[in-house]
């Protein structure tokens, strides 16, 4: 039975389908529909007032998505209201949304207001807007607008979120048994941020804690206590509290005070800087601690083998400290130098940053004179930049710097500078010394390759930077080296990158410092990896990496040859080697990465002295957290298990949900609303909604654009979206927040009766409580509804006003063939 009723929907929807095409159209864009192609009793009873005008809307409001020139903008409540003809509607155009629009100000003034807080744009020439599926289509000549980049969200439309609560956390523990009883030892770890949205401020405090059992040593440290907001506008950002100075022109110093800074996330992507990547090999599953002066910038667990973290943030500059936490309680260090592109800025553009306040340390107190710090990049032409700035805490320290940049066009970009400092010692001496630097970088497309970094740098030895200033003179730490000269390059290279069976990538990194006054430094090294075919299996693919670190008199070699053999979707089997300092362990390995939140690998092999090792690799994304787990086992040496959770916490008004989370400070994250409905898949099941109807989509990049999707095809059978994807442009730290209209229930025919026993028409709307649609009306009062529930009062709609409400028997059935319900 019920297969008939479905085959007569579609049944009348074709015919409906047909008498759109038997419509007369009209000077005056009505269109009259020819009803008599509808097998229906009763030709006169049948609202199709919606469609005899073209593009047509009833007046009323309408929560619509907002597309401008094609490019979704996100969510708003259009109001339609009659033209004075009254045989036509047109959209009211809020303040916001004209904001929004991106308008150059001759073309805000052509836009007239038509009541309070109603604009339209139909006096401004070649603009045109269209509703269809419940999108706004707003189409406006580049030439009325501010910017013209497709690959670039303009601030206006930006989000700054909601008002809430976060609480961010990585934790890292580890537990290691050595089997000759020398040492046993287990550890905990973890960093993160807690803080407060409110309106456009964001309050922030970054912690690091630990606890070592060898030692009984537990640390709870706030390394920053801040507040920022967003200054779109200026395509800026103001700090207040403790802040490390990010400047491209002077190094980076810790202080307590105010910073208000050209932010180059807010730019277009040409003119965005690089974020570092750290680059090395783990002999076995380990903790990766990146950290700068002595604060947690990033921590993770890694497999053994080539590691590459790229999700470091972009505004962290200067030297990176790398330790790498072999299972075995062996460790690695060295040191990475963040790289910057040549300081360019677009043509009559100024980049600024500027800083006032008193140096601080880890303890929170202020240590050394007030300073102000400031430096500046102006885009002089299409091809020259001049940049440069000052330092000054009277006479205590002073610098000055000035450098140009120029863009080579097909030869890349290059910088130069110069920086001069005039500093006083602990015993009175006044040093004066000078810095020279050059940076070159350039992305070769037609041949895939590029050189991210290329720079030199040689200071004189009485140069010193705030910082080394302040170390010396404040803290007495005469070990702290002093740079005399550095080289540094970072290339990488594919080739065939248009035939997957053939491309191979190359990556080269090279950095050597020596200092005035102690041993000098050196990490070279490269990876190479390439896919191929062997008869009939392709897919086929082998990686070579090797690093040497020279640091402090201490010299680390590692190489690792890695091949691996497709086993079917997303799985490999493959042969591990790995060498470090002439010690080399064969290790054959399964990997299974079918499943986006739970990937696996394992591996079993032998060390050159004939020792069975093993080990294994798990990763699991679920809605509350990402959890890496690991173990370890070589046999006479060790046992150890290592595990990094990662999660957080969101409160808003709206709702509270717990999440996974990388506890990086510098991304927005997106609120999800279902209507109480839980259970919803996200963004590739990568979230779900809890039995609130609340989720929470963690790590949105600020300043880009961002969808946020409802995966349709993972939905159970009971619960029917309104939409399925919203869109929208979040700013650093933001809370955003989305509404998803859903309903859930049965799926059931009815019929509607009205209280004089006629129907409503052909063409009536459905609503359930939530505003979602769940049925049309069809002959004879049919109606396919989807997504209800017993006891549910249902909204009738024709004409453009709500007529009548339906409510729903208690213990309603989907296997009912069809259901009487008055509408009264």
């Amino acid at each position: 039975m019920l297969v008939i009723i479905k085959t007569k929907i579609k049944s009348l929807t074709l015919k409906l389908i047909c008498v759109c095409y038997a419509a007369t159209a009209y000077a005056d864009d009505r269109i009259d529909f020819n009803t008599d192609v509808l097998d229906a009793a009763d030709r006169t009873h049948i609202d199709l007032s919606r469609f005899s005008t073209d593009n047509y809307i009833p007046p009323g409001y309408y929560l619509l998505d907002i597309h401008v020139n094609g490019q979704p903008i996100g969510q708003e409540r259009i109001r339609y209201v009659e033209t004075s003809e009254g045989k036509m509607s047109q959209a009211c155009i809020s303040s916001e949304l004209v904001d929004k629009l991106a308008l150059k100000e001759e073309a805000r003034m052509k836009v007239t207001q038509l009541h309070e807080n109603c604009y339209s744009l139909q006096s401004l020439p070649g603009a045109k807007l269209r509703n269809y599926a419940g999108v706004l289509e707003i189409n406006v000549p580049q030439a009325w607008m501010k910017y013209n980049d497709a690959n670039w969200t303009p601030p206006e439309r930006w989000d700054n979120g909601i008002a809430g609560l976060l609480f961010d956390y990585s934790l890292n523990g580890q537990i290691t048994r050595q089997f000759d009883g020398s040492r046993n030892y287990s550890s905990v770890s973890g960093y993160g941020q807690t803080g407060a949205n409110i309106g456009s401020w964001r309050l922030r405090g970054e912690y690091q804690t630990s606890y070592y059992s060898n030692n009984h040593q537990v640390s709870f440290d706030w390394n920053q206590i801040y507040a920022y907001r967003p200054l779109p506008m200026m395509a800026a950002k103001l700090t207040l509290g403790e802040i490390y100075l990010n400047s491209q022109v002077f190094d980076t110093l810790r202080f307590t005070g105010i910073n208000l800074a050209s932010d180059e996330r807010m730019l277009p992507p040409a003119l965005q800087g690089y974020a570092p990547e750290v680059h090395g090999i783990a002999r076995s599953n380990a903790k990766v601690t990146v950290s700068q002066n002595g604060r947690v910038v990033y921590e993770t667990t890694v497999p053994a083998g080539p590691f590459n973290i790229q999700d470091l943030r972009s505004s962290v500059r200067g030297t990176l400290d790398v330790r790498v936490e072999e299972q075995d309680g062996s460790t690695s260090t060295f040191q990475v130098n963040t790289a910057n592109i040549p300081y360019l800025t677009r043509p009559g553009y100024v980049r600024y940053n500027f800083s006032a306040g008193t140096p601080s340390v880890y303890n929170h107190k202020l240590q050394g004179p007030s300073f102000i710090s400031g430096d500046f990049s102006w885009g002089v032409s299409n091809a020259w930049s001049l940049y440069g700035g000052g330092q000054s805490s009277g006479e205590e320290y002073s610098a000055a710097s000035i450098g140009i940049g120029r863009d080579l066009s097909l030869l890349g970009a290059i910088s130069v500078d110069a920086t001069e400092s005039l500093s006083r010692q602990p015993d009175g001496e006044r040093l004066h010394g000078t810095s020279y630097k050059l940076s070159y970088a350039k992305t070769f497309d037609e041949y895939n390759s590029s050189i991210t970094f290329a720079g030199y740098r040689f200071s004189q030895e009485d140069f010193r930077s705030m910082a080394q200033y302040l170390e010396r003179r404040y803290r007495n730490d005469s070990h702290l080296g002093r740079e005399k000269e550095m080289y540094t390059i970072t290339a990488n290279k594919t080739f065939w990158a248009d035939e997957a069976a053939k491309a191979t990538s190359v990556f080269l990194t090279y950095t050597h410092q020596n200092y005035w006054n102690r041993l000098s430094r050196d990490r070279y090294g490269m990876s190479v990896s390439r896919t191929f075919r062997v008869g009939d299996i392709s897919g086929i693919s082998a990686g070579l990496s090797a690093y040497r670190s020279d640091y402090l008199g201490r010299t680390d070699d590692s190489i690792s040859f890695s091949l691996s053999l497709p086993m079917g979707d997303s799985k490999w089997a493959g042969l591990d080697i790995q060498s470090s300092n002439g010690k080399s362990s064969p290790m054959a390995s399964y990997t299974n990465n079918s499943d986006y939140n739970n990937l696996w690998r394992i591996r079993a092999g032998a060390s050159q002295h004939g020792n069975a090792s093993a080990d294994g690799y798990y990763q699991r994304r679920s809605q509350l957290a990402e959890i890496n787990t690991n173990a370890s086992y070589q046999q006479n040496r060790y046992m150890a298990l290592g595990t990094t959770l990662r999660g957080g916490f969101t409160a808003t008004r709206h709702g509270a949900a717990m999440h996974n989370s990388s506890a990086t400070t510098s991304t927005a994250r997106m609120m999800v609303d279902t209507n109480g409905i839980g259970g919803v898949p996200l963004n590739g099941m990568k979230s779900r909604t809890n039995r609130f109807g609340i989720a929470v989509v963690p790590d949105v990049v600020s300043y880009n654009s961002f969808d946020t999707r409802v995966d349709v095809d993972a939905l159970d059978n009971d619960i029917e979206p309104s939409k399925a994807i919203s869109t929208t442009t979040l700013t650093e730290g933001a809370i955003g927040y989305q509404i998803f209209g859903m309903a859930k229930g049965m799926k059931m025919m009815a019929t509607l009766r009205l209280a004089d026993n006629s129907v409503p028409p052909f063409g009536a709307e459905v609503y359930n409580a939530d505003g979602v649609s769940v049925a049309m009306v069809l002959e004879d009062g049919k109606a396919w509804l989807a997504g209800v529930n017993p006891d549910e009062t249902l909204n009738v709609t024709w004409g453009g006003k709500q007529r009548c409400q339906v409510t729903l028997p208690p213990g309603s059935s989907e296997q009912r063939p069809d259901t009487l319900l008055p509408c009264r």
